[in-house]
């Protein structure tokens, strides 16, 4: 079960393949902090809000996955601009800098909980008014970390990316195989073609 509303989760987990359904955990995130404590944080927050939801006897397969991405610049995270305004601020900031995308990752109903926490670092061109007009007219910095979508038009702020690209578009999927291995044993059944 993913513990999340993220349609870029989804779709990472749907490209591999994998069965799994969607119960998104609705928390009250911290926002504040170190990085990797945050997102760690709220990623286990998630999955725990998910897994109330499976039964009391889950079975084998019965896993939740929680993740949680924020954007670290100097000391301060980047979360989800509240508005336009936030957003050019947010972005402004990035503007010409390496930032690090951290994400915390956590596997519950396997046993012990698994966790992880991913950090690539992503270096922004320098935006320009007409770039950054562009691209907030665009709307789709909102409900992202960071104010961008490098999936989408926001690939065309970034200038270079140093770690797992997934972790970036919002589900680091290196961590996630790392710690828990076996989600590659969730396939979908193949539709019957006779």
């Amino acid at each position: 079960m993913l513990a999340s509303a993220s349609p870029q989760r989804r779709a990472i987990l749907e490209s591999l393949g994998l069965d799994f359904t969607v119960r998104p955990a609705h928390v009250d995130e911290l926002e504040r902090g170190d990085a990797a404590q945050v997102a760690l944080h709220n990623a286990l927050q998630k999955a725990r809000a998910g897994g109330a939801h499976v039964n009391s006897a889950p079975a084998a397969h019965d896993v939740v996955l929680g993740c949680d991405t924020v954007v670290w610049l100097d000391g301060q995270i980047h979360g989800k601009p509240a508005d336009e305004r936030a957003a050019r601020a947010t972005l402004r900031a990035l503007s010409g800098n390496t930032h690090i995308v951290v994400s915390g990752v956590a596997v519950l109903g396997a046993g012990e909980p698994r966790t992880a926490v991913a950090r690539t670092a992503v270096t922004f061109r320098w935006l320009s008014d007409e770039l950054l007009d562009w691209y907030l007219s665009s709307a789709e910095w909102r409900g992202r970390a960071g104010g961008y979508a490098i999936q989408g038009a926001g690939a065309a702020l970034v200038r270079s990316v140093d770690g797992d690209f997934y972790n970036v578009v919002g589900l680091p999927l290196v961590s996630l195989l790392d710690i828990y291995p076996q989600l590659l044993s969730f396939h979908r059944e193949a539709p019957d073609v006779r």
